[in-house]
């Protein structure tokens, strides 16, 4: 994910309400359902499709057969079928990015706003807005997001921060978030910082990967206390989209055309590189989601000059 970036210093400035108890354990919101599951296993699904001319996309969620992307350009959100790779645009967007995404098990999609320094909450169904929350003031680049059954995180690779989300009962959507600002062993530098989330395998804290650094850090989510992970030495440099499965960590490293694959242990404290996935398709992935027996990734194609006529899309491989 590309942009001008400064550090910005610690904040520990309350968006709506001071930082909350943390989960007690971090909990990934629910898989596709077991009659899709069953579907797909009928259908032959291409490995490859394409997203609109001049789409620039950024982050993809799925959900059931349903894969969202969201663009970095207008904001936009595409949705396709994986069954037969066609698609349409379900919101048009507020003008600002739309990056990171993920989508609940209650069929609501989360969208990281990047440079709008904002979340957005999307039906996933309809594409109508829901929810719209200010994250930021001032300079800002709102990465990604991670959501739990219990509350939403988002990055901001600009500042040392973390935005929680938190839900009421039944899943409602609360007012306002919080900020927990980052502190410990990681150290906010120029460039893309903090970028890609997921949760350890023991659900009890956070991964952040650090872009520019090509580190992997270790969050509590109550306290914002980091842990550089040992990774014995191996970088996660250009380090974007984390998808964990299991004990195993997919990184996407976007301008290296690579998805690192960790073997983590069960507190997420260190992990080991057990393999490298690379496709001859690949233009710059960003972010991955899973399906069956694949990984999906959209070629965001940040090396290539973007014109209302550049043509972008998404490739499958086979997961590790």
């Amino acid at each position: 994910m590309k942009a001008a970036v400064l550090m910005a210093g610690l904040l520990s400035v309350l968006v709506a309400a001071p930082v909350a108890a943390a989960d007690a354990r971090v909990e990934v919101a629910g898989p596709a359902t077991a009659t899709a599951a069953a579907s797909a296993a009928r259908t032959t699904f291409p490995t490859e499709f394409s997203l609109p001319d001049g789409f620039q996309p950024e982050g993809i969620a799925i959900s059931g057969t349903s894969a969202f992307f969201g663009s970095r350009a207008s904001g936009a959100i595409y949705r396709s079928d994986l069954r037969t790779g066609k698609g349409r645009i379900i919101n048009r967007g507020s003008g600002t990015p739309s990056l990171g995404l993920k989508v609940d098990f209650r069929g609501r999609l989360f969208v990281a706003g990047g440079t709008g320094g904002d979340a957005r909450v999307i039906n996933a169904r309809t594409g109508k807005l829901i929810a719209r929350y200010r994250l930021a003031r001032g300079e800002s680049f709102v990465n990604d997001v991670l959501v739990t059954h219990k509350a939403a995180y988002f990055t901001d690779s600009t500042n040392p921060v973390l935005y929680k989300l938190s839900f009421g009962p039944g899943g409602t959507l609360l007012r306002g978030a919080v900020r927990i600002p980052l502190r410990g062993a990681i150290d906010y530098a120029d460039g893309i910082n903090v970028n890609g989330i997921a949760p350890t395998p023991d659900g009890r804290a956070l991964l952040v990967v650090q872009s520019n650094t090509g580190k992997l850090f270790r969050v509590n989510p109550r306290t914002g206390v980091t842990t550089q992970v040992d990774t014995g030495g191996e970088s996660l440099a250009n380090g974007d989209g984390l998808l964990l499965q299991g004990r195993i960590l997919y990184v996407v490293r976007n301008s290296a055309n690579k998805v690192a694959v960790l073997r983590l242990n069960r507190r997420g404290t260190s992990g080991k590189v057990i393999d490298e996935l690379t496709d001859p398709r690949f233009d710059i992935p960003t972010t991955v989601a899973p399906f069956r027996n694949r990984l999906y990734l959209p070629n965001a194609r940040f090396s290539t000059t973007p014109t209302p006529t550049t043509p972008y899309n998404v490739v499958a491989i086979r997961r590790h």
